[in-house]
């Protein structure tokens, strides 16, 4: 029997914006949506709201050697809040890497964006990443 279909909300947490992106494990791909200012707890709810996920996916940031920094327990705190207000169960993923790997999409596409803008498309990076990972376990 097949997998169900899942929606995954994804979300880049940062100290003024939080980048946000949506998926779905069929396709294991992701798109970013308008990103959110810190503590718009309205605005989170009503993206809950419209796209209606199974799950909510969290960027852990660590530093290049893969240990915790500042940013660390406040993207954890953030997940453990998401969960516990909207009952949608929450996970964190690695996020190393993917604000720059955002920048050069940006740049590639010769494509000029705001910061709120390259925090979405991170977020849709690190939706992507956990969608992969699903696929391969």
């Amino acid at each position: 029997m097949p997998e169900p279909v899942e929606t995954v909300i994804g979300f880049d947490f940062g100290n003024h914006w939080i980048g946000v992106a949506v998926g779905q494990t069929l396709t294991g791909q992701a798109r970013p949506l308008s990103a959110v200012r810190r503590g718009d707890w309205r605005r989170i709810e009503a993206l809950l709201a419209e796209w209606r996920p199974q799950r909510i996916v969290v960027g852990l940031p660590l530093n290049l050697a893969g240990e915790r920094q500042a940013m660390t327990a406040r993207a954890e705190r953030f997940g453990r809040q998401l969960e516990g207000r909207f009952g949608i169960p929450s996970e964190l993923i690695d996020e190393r890497l993917t604000t720059r790997e955002a920048w050069q999409l940006a740049l590639e596409r010769a494509d000029k964006k705001s910061k709120p803008e390259i925090d979405s498309l991170a977020a849709m990076l690190i939706t992507e990443t956990w969608l992969h990972e699903q696929a391969n376990t």
